[in-house]
């Protein structure tokens, strides 16, 4: 008898291992989102690492023009693409064409997507049950 397992201790295991995978689950969405999304020392675009204290390199994190943080050289980009918006730009750069222009829009709407989903009420409720089991 001694060597029976008991169906009530077997399904409360199974179920607290259930329960340990879905809370490191919940963890890992949140650290993925926070590690690869809001660091203050990379650019957004290329993941370029930016230090903020090397001289000359403030204004580019600073540059009110660009909505983002951005290293030196995407923000150059950045700001030639809404002067190409605007029918402008540098017209010896042949390589920022239509298909760069659509990449551009598509990783400024990428970002808006982010930023929706960081504020949706679910990962909200997520950090929150977080929060509490910590």
């Amino acid at each position: 008898m001694s060597n029976i397992i008991q169906l009530d201790d077997k399904l409360k295991h199974t179920k607290e291992k259930k329960a340990e995978i879905i809370k490191k689950r919940k963890i890992l969405a949140v650290q993925k989102v926070f590690q690869c999304t809001q660091c203050a020392f990379k650019c957004e675009k290329c993941g370029t690492q930016i230090h903020p204290d090397e001289p000359g390199k403030q204004r580019f994190i600073d540059d009110l023009r660009a909505p983002f943080r951005f290293c030196e050289s995407c923000t150059e980009e950045y700001n030639d693409y809404t002067e190409r918006l605007k029918g402008k730009g540098n017209p010896e750069y042949y390589w920022h064409n239509d298909i760069w222009l659509e990449l551009w829009r598509k990783w400024i709407d990428y970002q808006g997507v982010i930023d929706r989903y960081l504020k949706s009420k679910e990962f909200r409720n997520l950090l929150e049950e977080l929060k509490d089991k910590t």
